[in-house]
C-alpha cells in the first residue's frame, strides 16, 4: 500500500517510515485508524484516489477540510482499506 510519509520526511532522507501508519494531521503522531480517500477534480481523473490517514480524534476535522472543497470521496476504516487494496 502506498501511504503518505510522515510530516517532514521524504524518500531517502529523514526518519524511517513508522511501522504503524500515523495520522496525517499536522503535528499528530497517533496511530491511524481511518483512510480518507479524496481527489481534486481539477487535477485528477475521476477514478484517481489520494489518501490521508486519520486517528479517531482528527477524522472529522480532516474530513471537513476535504469535504468543503468537494475533494472527499469516502472514509473507510484502515483495516478494511488495507484488506481491499493489498
Amino acid at each position: 500500500m502506498n501511504l503518505p510519509l510522515p510530516h517532514g520526511s521524504s524518500p531517502g532522507n529523514g526518519p524511517e517510515e513508522p511501522a504503524v501508519p500515523q495520522c496525517s494531521a499536522k503535528g499528530c503522531r497517533a496511530d491511524a485508524v481511518w483512510v480518507l480517500a479524496w481527489n481534486n477534480p481539477k487535477l485528477h481523473t475521476p477514478d484517481r484516489r489520494k489518501t490521508w490517514l486519520a486517528c479517531a480524534e482528527h477524522r472529522e476535522h480532516l474530513s471537513s477540510f476535504l469535504g468543503v472543497r468537494g475533494f472527499l470521496k469516502e472514509v473507510v476504516p484502515l483495516d478494511e482499506w488495507e484488506a481491499s487494496h493489498s
